[in-house]
């Protein structure tokens, strides 16, 4: 098996990037924290302040296209639907767990940072 060149990840047609950017993406993750059993739409929905339901029914069909989770249909009236990880979706748990503990680990000094830059900085000028 040959080592994969590491600046081809950069490259815009690089198979890796739209899974990067899934896995990225804050509602993604969520989703992703959220099904640590199967979970009905609605008590996603509730979960997750702040999501639309528009962008969770996005998130949920990206999550699904790319294995990551898997969608059954309820047999009750009126039908339901259920979404779960699937194993793929698993195996992100690790990295996941890693990811978060590092964030709590570290907010209160990233926070000290954006306080210092802030009062350096003018607000009207965020891009530099």
């Amino acid at each position: 098996m040959t080592t994969p060149d590491p600046g081809h990840v950069f490259r815009s047609d690089c198979p890796s990037r739209p899974i990067l950017d899934q896995i990225a993406d804050k509602w993604s993750m969520m989703v992703l924290a959220v099904l640590d059993e199967p979970r009905r739409f609605n008590e996603i929905k509730r979960r997750l302040e702040g999501v639309t339901q528009r962008v969770l029914t996005q998130t949920l069909r990206r999550l699904e296209r790319n294995g990551m989770i898997v969608r059954r249909v309820l047999a009750t009236s009126p039908v339901g639907v259920e979404y779960s990880r699937t194993p793929l979706g698993e195996s992100l748990g690790e990295p996941f767990d890693r990811l978060y503990a590092w964030t709590v680990d570290n907010a209160a000094e990233i926070r000290a940072h954006q306080m210092d830059y802030d009062r350096r900085e003018p607000a009207t000028n965020p891009g530099g």
